[in-house]
């Protein structure tokens, strides 16, 4: 089997809540990263809150972070790996397919019931779910196949520190302001 190539697909706030910066991490199988991309700094205007009201984030989300970001990309992902349900409303925008992980206890996505479990070969991770959009729900069973290998060995959410992190680094030095 090829190797699968992996998209980590995060975001964080800044100055406040005020403004809002994503980031996508490719990485290999073992999430060793072969490409990363970061927006420059979304700081909606108070006209823009007023019109967009509770689908502001979803909006920044989708259309001014996932999309802008997966257009950048020099080499395509397989799979798309979000903590933040708001992501997968892209996946009616774009192709390549977007998957939640979280844990237990965590709310679902849009009232979704339909999620997978991942354990980790020996218990070396804690077990988490998988989740994607409506649409793709009857795909979920090969995207946790799919993921199931990587998780055998990595965790899925460390990546998403490293993320974090970056994007405050990369925030501090004023990146594409």
């Amino acid at each position: 089997m090829e190797e699968l190539n992996v998209a980590f697909l995060s975001s964080c706030k800044f100055e406040n809540e005020a403004v809002v910066r994503g980031a996508i991490l490719i990485t290999d199988g073992q999430t060793k990263p072969l490409e990363f991309r970061v927006t420059a700094p979304i700081r909606p205007t108070n006209f823009q809150k007023t019109l967009y009201g509770e689908i502001l984030i979803e909006h920044i989300l989708v259309e001014l972070v996932t999309l802008p970001l997966l257009k950048a990309l020099g080499q395509k992902p397989d799979i798309i790996v979000v903590r933040d349900p708001l992501f997968l409303g892209a996946n009616e925008k774009q192709e390549i397919p977007i998957v939640r992980v979280f844990q237990d206890g965590e709310a679902r996505f849009a009232g979704n019931n339909k999620a997978e479990q991942l354990d980790s070969i020996g218990g070396k991770y804690e077990p988490i779910l998988i989740e994607t959009s409506h649409s793709l729900e009857a795909k979920l069973p090969e995207h946790r196949k799919q993921l199931a290998t990587i998780f055998s060995q990595r965790s899925l959410l460390e990546p998403f520190d490293r993320i974090a992190t970056a994007l405050q680094q990369v925030h501090s030095q004023k990146v594409g302001e």
